[in-house]
């Protein structure tokens, strides 16, 4: 706990307050959910992430398993991967044996998930039909294992930003479960148009992937 001590030594008085106010998952949740979502093309440490106030996926799911710590959790991650979208990125918990989960999310259903989830597959699989890109397909393809953060303590991950490089990197390394079968894949179904747009609300289009046309869909030159 030597890291979360010096993190905590590098607060400011107001973030001390904001931090001391982050007692429950709900309330870290409540917090990102307060900062607008950064489209900033790096990565913020959790103390970045404080003095900002902002952050995008990634930022989020490493400031909450500092926060998560903090309370006395793990601070453990968990990489959600996509077909044709950007990767997802949970701070996991768990209370009386069961999964939860925080997030900072674009879309409105890749938040907060509440300790009721027995299994990591059951937390994972509780994100699927809220899991889409603009082309409207269902993008979540596969999970990795958890990632301790505090295997990266010696690097100041709480801190500084440039170590979150090395989490980015670990999290292509580690153990990948699949969520889907390819069968499974061929027959998805595209999203409604109502889930859509309730999913849709509040998005900051600048954040949001854009998935590259599929060779199929390139418009065909007509024949002579």
């Amino acid at each position: 706990m030597d890291a979360l001590r010096t993190f905590e030594g590098m607060l400011a008085p107001n973030e001390r307050e904001v931090l001391s106010r982050l007692t429950t998952p709900s309330r870290i949740q409540a917090f990102l959910d307060s900062i607008p979502y950064s489209t900033d093309p790096f990565y913020r440490s959790p103390l970045r992430v404080l003095r900002d106030s902002k952050a995008h996926c990634f930022d989020g799911g490493v400031f909450a398993a500092a926060a998560l710590r903090r309370i006395g959790h793990p601070p453990r991650i968990v990489d959600m991967k996509a077909e044709r979208d950007d990767d997802h990125l949970l701070a996991i918990y768990k209370v009386k044996g069961h999964f939860g989960a925080v997030a900072k999310s674009n879309f409105v259903g890749l938040r907060f998930r509440e300790p009721i989830y027995r299994t990591l597959r059951e937390l994972v699989l509780s994100y699927f039909e809220q899991f889409y890109n603009l082309e409207r397909e269902k993008t979540f393809r596969r999970y990795t294992v958890p990632l301790n953060l505090e295997s990266f303590d010696g690097l100041g991950w709480m801190w500084d930003d440039a170590p979150l490089e090395r989490i980015a990197e670990r999290l292509e390394v580690v153990r990948i479960i699949p969520a889907l079968t390819p069968g499974m894949i061929e027959d998805l179904s595209p999203v409604d148009e109502r889930s859509y747009r309730a999913g849709m609300l509040g998005t900051d289009p600048a954040g949001l992937y854009r998935p590259p046309i599929r060779e199929e869909d390139e418009p065909q030159e007509a024949l002579p």
